[in-house]
């Protein structure tokens, strides 16, 4: 069986390497050719209507002469692909080890860091349309990354029995609900203004809700959680992992009972489901795979252990991206496939590294990271986004 994973696994990555050599390629001929030509009709058709760049009008403007970059627009900007890769490396760690934010690292390097949010926005007095147009492929591309490091995690986590499948299915079948309903209200409708400070509003607020999960009030409220998770890191420094991990003891319609390393659990899976078409919708909205929301209603309100939620999370989170993005790019939203492929392959090396990791890092310091990052994204983002400024470098 391992032998079948790593055969799938090695293909996937070869596959993965192939495909970025191949979109590299395309890019590279296509921006020779100084041309628009292989720009979706929906994007020609903006772009035409946008004002050419001359002496007078410099902001705001498309140069037809410029090097073609994101999206293959003429003078847009172009993201180094080493930098792609190695952000998309931290991306997939994140994910994989944390269980959640890593959504959010992936929209902080589109929109920050490979500057494609200020991009964006430069057009919102002149071509609005091309601003929301740009604005959905950033949220688009971010569930992309996403959605691999949900695949590769959740087999990770599947074989390390730390996936409780019930919870997963449940929270499934509410987020394919989320994941639809999201992409067809607001595909074309949301500036990269309005964006960003949502995308920071939300965070922040999230950030809040997890810096209480660390406190000594929250920890007292989950003493079986830590029993569980202590036994747990006790068999993960004997290397005796693979016998143990989440077993089913009971199941009916509302209710369902796990036991991990010995300490049962019991939720309500209609409150899952509830709780994963909200998380859906909220992430398909601003771009993200939903974990950093998944992981603390899993944590927090179903009383389950950090190593069970990290899991169960990327199972979900890979139904709400296929969902979601299936849905949006129905809707005639592109990527620019050169960055994507490239950041696929560092999120599949950063996706492998993490589960190996996670095991050796206390529950309660995997928390407090997520707190800390989530804190500095949403204070910066909010600022940004409704104040016009960041307040934070």
């Amino acid at each position: 069986m391992r032998k079948r994973y790593k055969v799938i696994l090695i293909c996937s990555l070869v596959l993965l390497f192939a495909g970025w050599i191949g979109f590299i390629h395309v890019s590279l001929a296509q921006e020779k050719a100084g041309t628009i030509s292989g720009v979706s009709k929906k994007l020609a058709d903006i772009i035409a209507a946008t004002p050419k760049c001359s002496t007078e009008v410099t902001k705001g403007c498309i140069n037809p002469d410029a090097p073609r970059g994101y999206l293959d627009i003429p003078g847009a900007p172009k993201p180094s692909y080493l930098l792609a890769f190695l952000w998309a490396l931290w991306v997939g760690w994140i994910f994989s080890t944390v269980g959640a934010f890593g959504g959010i690292m992936a929209g902080v390097g589109h929109i920050t860091v490979f500057g494609l949010g200020d991009y964006a926005k430069s057009f919102k007095d002149t071509n609005k349309a091309l601003n929301k147009f740009i604005t959905d492929t950033i949220r688009v591309s971010n569930q992309f990354l996403v959605g691999l490091s949900a695949i590769i995690s959740s087999i990770s986590y599947a074989r390390a029995r730390q996936l409780c499948l019930p919870l997963g299915i449940a929270l499934g079948v509410g987020s394919i609900i989320g994941a639809t309903i999201i992409p067809w209200v607001t595909t074309g409708k949301v500036t990269a203004k309005a964006y960003t400070g949502l995308f920071g509003l939300i965070v922040f607020v999230v950030a809040g809700f997890m810096y209480y999960g660390t406190t000594a009030r929250a920890q007292e409220a989950r003493k079986k959680t830590q029993e569980a998770a202590k036994r747990f890191q006790e068999a993960a420094r004997r290397g005796a992992t693979s016998g143990e991990g989440v077993r089913l003891v009971c199941l009916n319609p509302t209710q369902c009972t796990i036991s991990f390393y010995g300490v049962e659990f019991s939720f309500n899976l209609l409150l899952a489901a509830l709780g994963g078409m909200v998380i859906a919708a909220i992430s398909a909205l601003i771009g993200v795979g939903g974990g950093f929301l998944l992981v603390p209603l899993m944590t927090d309100i179903l009383k389950l252990p950090m190593f069970i939620a990290a899991g169960t999370s990327a199972f979900a989170v890979l139904v709400s991206m296929v969902t979601s993005i299936f849905n949006y790019m129905v809707k005639g939203v592109v990527v620019w496939w050169p960055l994507i492929g490239t950041e696929l392959v560092g999120i599949f090396v950063g996706s492998l590294i993490g589960p190996r990791t996670q095991k050796y890092i206390p529950d309660i310091w995997l928390k407090r990271l997520f707190v800390l990052l989530a804190l500095y994204v949403g204070v910066k983002y909010t600022s940004e986004g409704f104040f016009g400024k960041s307040i934070l470098p």
